[in-house]
């Protein structure tokens, strides 16, 4: 095991990992981030280097955790031979077995335990902001979410509503980009956020809000990570000419022994 702490290999290690892509986009986007300020403590762990064969991003040990935390004691996994992955996990402090975490992996055919998989897409650039005209009802504020509003990001994520989860959207909306469109009030009514892979991980329009055409305008600034079962979404998606990624990701939430009867 080796942990990656200098900047020059670092920046080697973002480039080496966009050759691989799609399988290597959450391990590219948290080294990517890492090479940006760091603002989420994390670090990156290969078997070797440079002619690494599987590596693992998390989060470092000074950083401030809750053992109840999968949010933010989530490891990324990207590996070329399944073998140095498998030996890599078995090395003594890679992974904290004993906290709540998740673990997120790309085509994962080989670890015997039930999984949550999703889809991700992606946007290609585009030099102008959507054409706002279409949308039905008042023009509407396109600005960035804040602080103040990570409470309504918690109730309304399906992933959300506890107090682990409010902690960490709201260290996500201090650490990375977002998109948010306002009513007239200033009252966020459509959203995304970016998470510490540097995808998006909550993508949302208040149900008294929909079909007037937010989630579009949304979804064109955003490369959004997607439920594959929430069908209009893909749908919309679809229809916007995304490019859905031609592998399935994976997550894995594990709960050690002594949580099981704490941890919801």
């Amino acid at each position: 095991m080796l942990v990656l702490n200098c900047s020059t290999k670092l920046l080697i290690l973002e480039k080496m990992l966009k050759s691989y892509f799609p399988e290597s986009l959450k391990v590219y986007g948290a080294v990517m981030n890492m090479n940006r300020g760091n603002p989420f403590q994390k670090e990156v762990v290969v078997d070797s280097w440079p002619d690494f064969k599987a590596d693992i991003t998390r989060r470092q040990k000074e950083a401030e955790t809750d053992n109840l935390d999968h949010y933010s004691n989530a490891y990324a996994v990207f590996y070329k031979d399944v073998k140095a992955y498998q030996r890599l996990l078995e090395e003594h402090d890679v992974i904290n077995w004993d906290q709540v975490l998740q673990i997120q992996v790309a085509n994962s055919k080989h670890l015997g335990v039930k999984l949550t998989s999703f889809k991700a897409v992606q946007f290609f650039p585009h030099p102008l902001l959507p054409d706002t005209s279409s949308l039905k009802g008042s023009v509407p504020q396109l600005t960035y979410l804040s602080v103040a509003d990570a409470d309504l990001l918690n109730r309304t994520w399906s992933r959300g509503g506890n107090e682990q989860c409010l902690r960490y959207i709201t260290k996500l909306i201090s650490c990375f980009p977002s998109v948010c469109v306002r009513d007239d009030k200033g009252n966020p009514i459509s959203w995304s956020l970016t998470d510490q892979f540097a995808t998006m991980c909550h993508g949302y329009t208040l149900p008294e809000h929909r079909r007037k055409g937010y989630s579009t305008l949304v979804a064109l600034l955003s490369l959004i990570h997607l439920d594959v079962y929430k069908r209009q979404s893909i749908s919309l998606l679809k229809n916007l000419q995304a490019e859905f990624l031609p592998c399935r990701f994976h997550r894995l939430i594990l709960t050690p022994a002594a949580f099981s009867g704490v941890y919801l």
